[in-house]
């Protein structure tokens, strides 16, 4: 793989169900993602981007091809190594923000630092930097019931990024919001995306969205229909 490259995936397929049940729902997805890189995915339902986005996220297997993310063959890599290794190198962020009720704001977003084993006290104060980022310093100590939409996907962006990976990958995560929210959640996702030289993957039905990336890789029926660069800088402004 290119010393550029993050992700790289060549005739991918991924296959649910078995003989006359069986259904290709990617069809040999050969792409590659630059370091760095913040691409998005768009597409009609039922074209295959949410499991691509499972695949490159190490969240689903698949029946043929390659796979390499951040130099990782991860085919190769044991449930338990599979799982180590997402929470080091991949953030998720999905259309229903996925926070654990019973804890606050600040504990949601220290969790994957926890999980890593960080110390209590060093993952409260990464976490709560995070969450300044996105100007919810106010609201750390708030469970998610006592949070608005927008606040809640906020928290979960900030939780995806807190550990610093390689790769954040969002999945329709405006869906549930309103236009002032959407933008104000993606712009703050892709300005710390490009401060840490973060490569961010998207999966959006909003033009809007994918105009604001670098890239936009277009599925339909489980394979590639086109791949355009968007004129947007990868550097910040």
């Amino acid at each position: 793989m290119d010393a550029t490259s993050i992700i790289r995936t060549e005739n991918l397929e991924k296959i649910y169900g078995q003989g006359r049940n069986a259904l290709r729902v990617l069809k040999g997805i050969t792409m590659e993602v630059r370091r760095g890189e913040i691409l998005s995915i768009m597409g009609p339902s039922g074209a295959g981007k949410s499991t691509l986005l499972n695949l490159i996220g190490c969240l689903d297997s698949f029946q043929s091809g390659t796979l390499v993310v951040d130099g990782m063959d991860v085919s190769r890599l044991s449930v338990d190594a599979l799982s180590d290794f997402r929470n080091r190198h991949i953030g998720f962020v999905f259309q229903l923000h996925n926070l654990l009720p019973e804890f606050t704001a600040l504990e949601n977003v220290a969790m994957p630092l926890l999980i890593r084993r960080i110390s209590a006290q060093r993952a409260r104060e990464t976490a709560i930097e995070i969450i300044s980022k996105f100007g919810l310093s106010d609201r750390a100590h708030h469970k998610p019931a006592e949070l608005s939409g927008g606040e809640c996907q906020r928290i979960a962006v900030a939780r995806a990024i807190v550990g610093n990976p390689h790769i954040v990958l969002a999945d329709e995560p405006t869906g549930s919001l309103d236009s002032e929210n959407s933008k104000s959640l993606i712009e703050g996702l892709f300005a710390l995306g490009r401060e840490h030289k973060t490569t961010i993957v998207i999966v959006t039905h909003s033009h809007e969205i994918a105009s604001m990336t670098e890239r936009t890789i277009t599925l339909f029926d489980g394979e590639i229909r086109s791949d355009t660069k968007n004129g947007v800088s990868a550097q910040p402004k």
